[in-house]
């Protein structure tokens, strides 16, 4: 049967109010670190939601069979998805190479490496973007145990300290002061736990979200080189030369 005092020794907010100012200091600086963390899940799993969305509504456009000028049509000239970006930058790439004539294959593989470092770089900056704000999971994951830990030294120590000076080595004069000092870690491994979780999963999806970016500009790519190899107009038929006589 739990006693008045058992309760007093866990509840949250006397283990917090009884502790040393250190340990204190620690719970303080790891109850913020795991707001901070959940904040970041909660934002990171609301954008792959978003994004992948949206990547599947435009890749459905894209497999319906309409053109792809009309569907870059349809996303605008700065869409806020990096699918239709990369298709706007390869069909505006195509049409400038076009406006100035008919390229020879010189042209061609210049204008293939200009879609190329372009959709590079659109597919690098997007990378980075959504993996904005993994670092501070990593952190919390890695340094809450340890800093936890620290907490709970620190406060054994000065139980100890205390329990030295009233000379009484009694249950309920230990136990208070070890559970203050252990509430610490507790904290420490509430915050790191559901960091860790989620850095890994949110890792692996923004993977697997860079590898879908370049899988669908390999496609891009291999479209703008069957463009370029196919004839834009039959060739003309040749004129036939008229017969020389001899004088």
């Amino acid at each position: 049967m739990t006693t008045p005092a058992d309760a007093a020794m866990l509840n949250p907010v006397e283990l917090f109010m009884t502790a040393d100012w250190v340990v204190k200091v620690v719970m303080a600086g790891l109850a913020a670190a795991s707001i901070w963390s959940w904040a970041v899940i909660i934002d990171k799993a609301a954008r792959f939601s978003t994004l992948n969305r949206q990547a599947d509504a435009f890749e459905r456009a894209v497999g319906s069979g309409r053109s792809l000028e009309d569907i870059a049509a349809q996303a605008g000239p700065e869409p806020a998805h990096a699918l239709p970006r990369m298709l706007v930058i390869a069909l505006g790439e195509w049409r400038e190479a076009r406006a100035r004539g008919a390229l020879n294959e010189h042209q061609s593989d210049l204008l293939m490496a200009r879609i190329d470092r372009g959709l590079d770089s659109l597919i690098a900056r997007e990378s980075q973007r959504i993996e904005n704000g993994l670092g501070v999971l990593s952190v919390v994951a890695t340094a809450s145990p340890f800093i936890g830990l620290f907490g709970t030294v620190w406060g054994i120590m000065n139980a100890f300290g205390r329990i030295a000076a009233a000379g009484n080595t009694n249950l309920t004069t230990v136990a208070p002061a070890i559970a203050e000092a252990l509430f610490a870690t507790a904290i420490g491994l509430a915050a790191a736990i559901p960091a860790y979780i989620a850095y890994n999963k949110f890792s692996i999806d923004a993977g697997k979200f860079t590898g879908r970016l370049e899988s669908f500009a390999d496609d891009l790519q291999a479209a703008v080189a069957r463009r370029l190899g196919a004839p834009s107009a039959p060739a003309p038929a040749p004129t036939p030369q008229p017969e020389r006589r001899g004088f």
